[in-house]
């Protein structure tokens, strides 16, 4: 792609300066389709230091409504002061429908920098960059329209860029030390970029631009998210087909064959709670001290005592290092991204664990049931969820998944329960009545989900909760273990 690019001829500034302004006077009279259609646009913008890319951005961005788009420029943050997964900074930015977002740099600027410092290993290099394929087909099957630039220009036109910033006072400042190191070492970086480009062509391609001519690149590049934002407007926005990779999957029971008799005394309950509330205090500081992220997810039926459940989780942990995220339906600037965009900008950074009380999986669930999604959506999300997971525990974070599960007569109980106790009728609606009545689909539903999705990096567990103390023990117990060998194995690393 580099190596053998050829630059363009020049041409007539004048017939390039009408064709700009034709170009973006067509964009901009589309903006009103994107948001009738709903159809989000992110262009990621890569290329050489001294390319142009913030000045391509300007012109691209010069007639377009500025309350319809955002500008980014994720920050490439050294790996030793990394706090959140590889791709949060890109996952949390991704616009809404109808809105177009233009990245100044991405997750090729980031990968390649950490690799030509050696930041990263070759291992993790080559996992990075099946995550990059995720994120971009998870972002397409979304029906989001993703436009890959490349700004291109030879060793000598970036020294003599470089060199022009670096003369004058007022622009020195733009000029890095690691814009100097990528000229040093031009031919090493353009080997790493194009291999880049070669693994992460397949799903949405490249476009490489030659940016030696300014007013050329800015035809191009125009032209280009016309002409595709042209396409997918009268295509309507695409939207993947279900597809399965293959996960290292845990076996896990139905629900109707798991025994709901097991209880615990009053006694050994006080007992086991104070034991375990006070060694699951003692791992918070040490999963703190070690960077090790947490993320704890509560599903279960209505009323099976997942509030209570959490709250006996919650007591212990330091509040300065842990968050609960209640999960309800999503709010309007929530259902305009990827589903999975409202999970990515609540995960806790590293050494803080997060609960989440509900989870993405009411993608196959009540979204599933409900009619809130696709057949193709939800039958896509448990190939998308597995592969989110994965990248959470890649990262290095614990990931523990708890159904918190009673019989329908335990149910019933409770729900009367609550009708008939003025303080507690808060907790009961007609939606829950009205979601009991589809026990037997939310029943089925719940089965495919933990038959499809609990993989050994990120297990389900089912807990008997008719007897709710029994429940909450045996919640603890799951995850002062699974936080145990957590720290054994970060420490085995840390040690080699």
């Amino acid at each position: 792609m580099l190596k053998d690019f050829e630059k363009t001829k020049p041409e007539d500034k004048s017939v390039l300066n009408a064709e700009i302004k034709e170009l973006s006077s067509t964009l901009m009279g589309m903006q009103e389709q994107l948001r009738e259609k709903k159809l989000p646009i992110l262009v990621l913008i890569e290329g050489w230091a001294a390319a142009g890319k913030g000045s391509l951005i300007k012109e691209l961005i010069s007639e377009l409504d500025p309350r319809f788009y955002h500008v980014e420029s994720p920050a490439v943050i050294p790996e030793s002061e990394a706090r959140y997964p590889f791709l949060y900074p890109f996952a949390t930015a991704i616009p809404e429908n109808g809105t177009l977002a233009f990245f100044d740099s991405g997750w090729m600027e980031s990968l390649v920098r950490k690799l030509m410092h050696r930041d990263i290993t070759e291992k993790e290099y080559k996992r990075r960059i099946r995550q990059v394929n995720e994120f971009e087909r998870q972002l397409r099957d979304g029906g989001y329209l993703v436009l890959k630039l490349f700004l291109h220009i030879d060793k000598d036109e970036q020294e003599e860029r470089l060199g022009s910033l670096l003369a004058q006072p007022e622009t020195q400042w733009r000029v890095t030390e690691e814009d100097i190191l990528q000229h040093r070492e031009y031919k090493h970086f353009r080997d790493a970029y194009e291999s880049f480009m070669d693994k992460t062509n397949d799903i949405i391609p490249w476009h490489v631009l030659d940016a030696s001519r300014r007013k050329t690149t800015v035809r191009d590049a125009l032209r280009l998210l016309v002409i595709q934002t042209q396409t997918a407007l009268a295509s309507g926005r695409y939207i993947g087909s279900p597809f399965e990779e293959t996960f290292p999957l845990v076996k896990m029971p139905k629900l109707a064959d798991v025994d709901l008799s097991p209880t615990i005394s009053d006694d050994d309950y006080k007992k086991e709670l104070k034991r375990l509330q006070e060694r699951l205090s003692e791992l918070h500081n040490i999963i703190y001290l070690n960077k090790i992220p947490v993320v704890i997810c509560y599903e279960g039926w209505d009323a099976a005592g997942k509030g209570g459940n959490i709250r006996r989780v919650a007591y212990p942990l330091d509040p300065r290092g842990f968050d609960v995220k209640p999960i309800a339906s999503p709010e309007p600037h929530e259902l305009n991204r990827q589903y999975l965009w409202r999970f990515w900008t609540r995960l806790p950074r590293s050494g803080h664990i997060c609960i989440f009380d509900r989870t993405w999986y009411g993608r196959v669930m009540v979204e599933r049931l409900e009619g809130f999604c696709t057949e193709k959506d939800w039958k896509r999300a448990y190939n998308e969820i597995n592969e989110f997971e994965r990248d959470l525990t890649e990262w290095g974070a614990v990931v523990i998944k708890f159904w918190i599960h009673i019989d329908q007569d335990t149910q019933l109980a409770r729900f009367t329960d609550r009708q008939n106790t003025p303080e507690k009728q808060w907790k009961i609606t007609e939606e829950d009545w009205r979601n009991r009545e589809k026990w037997p689909q939310y029943e089925m539903a719940v089965n495919e989900m933990i038959e499809k999705t609990s993989t050994e990096y990120a297990p389900w567990y089912i807990i008997e909760s008719n007897d709710k103390k029994y429940a909450r023990i045996r919640t603890l117990k799951i995850i002062v273990k699974a936080l145990e060998k957590a720290i054994d194995r970060h420490l085995e690393q840390v040690l080699g």
